[in-house]
């Protein structure tokens, strides 16, 4: 499986390389059917090829063609493939050829292995995927089947607020709590990546000890994300319509660096923030909700953050002196106290969520939308 995965790996890098070279050209890059008409060439170039299946390399330069059309639609602002790098996560797909028998699955020149099932195979498997991370091997079969238009069994709507001191707040006042994974794990990971930093590039040592440095990062990262899922499902199965802020995370996150000749301010500071901000996962967290709403027949709603946390959900008045901590907010017209993150949920539902419903437009009705909307 690891050649299958290198072989790969070896045929992206190839066609992304001569793509590269025709743009530099002025040439019309190779759509996917050149790309495999190209791949016979490689092949008899590089005997290796000859010994993997075809089908994870035909994928590979499918996924190939797809990634450069993303990138070319404007809509979608996707960044252009990138060379792929030895030992990051990687995988293969098999459209057709794979047979699945209880906990055991038969693939082309592969043969049979076992695998452990996390869940019962519903529908027909239309193709399989086999990907590698670290040390451990994950299959994900992929399976079409008939389900009946979704009808949310909840009428409720609610409004969240994301945060770094708590995660969330929900706009019926309660609160989820972050799991902080790597704020927990931080030093212990900073310990065994300056052990790597002092070893011998590509020994024996620096393999064992980057194996503990990719271990640590997952157990994080399964941390992380078990929280997310955990919240997601609760939230989208009690409530059919969830509103959220439209928050730009990559600006949010941002360096403040800045350069040469105008360096940032409160770089370290900014660097700490922008460490807690990607540590909760709100754009994975908003994913989830999204399409675990498509599934239940809800649906959500993105609205503009802009002084959504200044507002008075009481009166409507805006200013920047109403929060004056973070949690507290105390309003300076009406004098409505109430905690700065839920007041801030309110707004969050008022300004789209309820405005909506009472123009008809509810995921509740016959004209539900089980999509993720932005609404100004």
């Amino acid at each position: 499986m690891r050649r299958f995965v290198g072989c790969s790996r070896f045929v992206w890098n190839e066609l992304l390389a001569q793509n590269e070279l025709r743009h530099e050209r002025g040439e019309r890059r190779l759509g996917y059917t050149a790309m495999c008409e190209y791949l016979v060439s490689l092949k008899g170039e590089y005997p290796f090829l000859r010994e993997v299946h075809s089908q994870p390399l035909q994928q590979t330069l499918k996924d190939l063609a797809i990634a450069y059309q993303r990138a070319s639609d404007p809509h979608l602002a996707a960044r252009f493939p990138r060379f792929k790098k030895r030992g990051r996560p990687q995988g293969i797909r098999f459209p057709q050829g794979f047979a699945i028998d209880g906990s055991g699955l038969s693939l082309p020149k592969i043969g049979w292995i076992g695998f452990r099932m996390s869940r019962e195979i519903e529908g027909t498997p239309k193709n399989v995927t086999i990907s590698c991370a670290d040390d451990h091997w994950y299959v994900t079969i992929q399976t079409e089947r008939e389900v009946d238009k979704p009808v949310h069994a909840s009428g409720s709507a609610v409004g969240i607020d994301l945060g770094v001191a708590k995660f969330a707040a929900l706009s019926d006042g309660t609160f989820i709590e972050g799991a902080n994974a790597f704020k927990k794990h931080e030093r212990r990971l900073a310990f065994h990546q300056r052990r790597v930093a002092r070893k011998r590039k590509f020994s024996a040592n620096w393999r064992k000890a980057k194996t503990k440095v990719s271990r640590l990062q997952r157990k994080i990262a399964n941390l992380r994300n078990d929280m997310l899922h955990q919240a997601s499902t609760t939230i989208s199965q009690n409530h059919a319509v969830v509103v959220m802020e439209d928050l730009r995370i990559t600006n949010m996150a941002a360096s403040a660096k800045g350069t040469v000749e105008q360096p940032g301010t409160n770089v370290r500071a900014k660097g700490g923030l922008n460490r807690r901000i990607l540590d909760q996962g709100w754009g994975e967290f908003r994913q989830q909700i999204g399409y675990k709403l498509a599934w239940n027949g809800g649906m959500l709603l993105l609205v503009d953050p802009r002084d959504t946390s200044r507002t008075c959900a009481q009166c409507g008045h805006v200013s920047r002196e109403n929060r004056q901590t973070q949690a507290a907010f105390r309003c300076v017209a009406c004098g409505h106290v109430a905690n700065a993150d839920t007041n801030a949920a309110i707004n969050i539902l008022r300004r789209a969520g309820q405005a909506r419903i009472a123009c008809g437009d509810s995921p509740l009705g016959e004209s539900a939308k089980q999509e993720t909307q932005r609404v100004a």
